[in-house]
């Protein structure tokens, strides 16, 4: 069995170049099996871009090979996604990605794990993520449930259909 070798570590406002790379090589490929273009071309152009807010957190990942590629990123806030509220003990899972070329070697379960780790130190009982369609089996296998499902309105012509998911510690 070949042995993949990735580091997980903290992410910071320099990567931002990687991972907007890493976004828009993963989304377009891994989202189109779950959504007609029309819904999806207009999203990925909000979607796939690093968010200098989360790569700032201290709580959001990304995943390296051993030649310091970034293959994986995710991570997690306090505040509802698109907002400065914030509800005690509950934590929000936000943009996670892995490369095409790196999927089903547990990069994002790592990142996920080092999510977890950091978020149960916080006082954090609990995650809620909104899972694209075709990632809804990547946060079960991890534990979550669906809560339903529902039209992130990303702009005012642009909305994904999404997954509203919750994990209890």
């Amino acid at each position: 069995m070949v042995q993949t070798r990735y580091l997980v570590r903290k992410a910071d406002v320099d990567d931002i170049a990687t991972v907007t790379e890493l976004l828009q090589a993963s989304y377009p490929i891994l989202m189109k099996s779950a959504y007609d273009s029309a819904m999806l071309v207009p999203a990925l152009e909000l979607m796939t871009r690093g968010n200098p807010k989360l790569l700032s957190s201290g709580t959001y990942y990304v995943a390296e090979s051993e030649d310091g590629r970034v293959i994986g990123c995710g991570g997690w806030t306090r505040e509802h996604p698109g907002g400065e509220t914030a509800v005690e003990g509950v934590g929000h899972i936000r943009h996670f990605g892995t490369h095409p070329d790196w999927t089903r070697k547990g990069i994002g379960r790592a990142i996920f794990r080092r999510c977890e780790e950091g978020a149960r130190a916080s006082g954090i009982r609990e995650f809620e993520c909104y899972s694209s369609i075709n990632a809804e089996c990547f946060y079960s296998a991890l534990g979550f449930e669906r809560i339903g499902v529902f039209d992130i309105q990303m702009g005012p012509d642009v909305s994904l259909t999404s997954c509203h998911m919750r994990y209890r510690f």
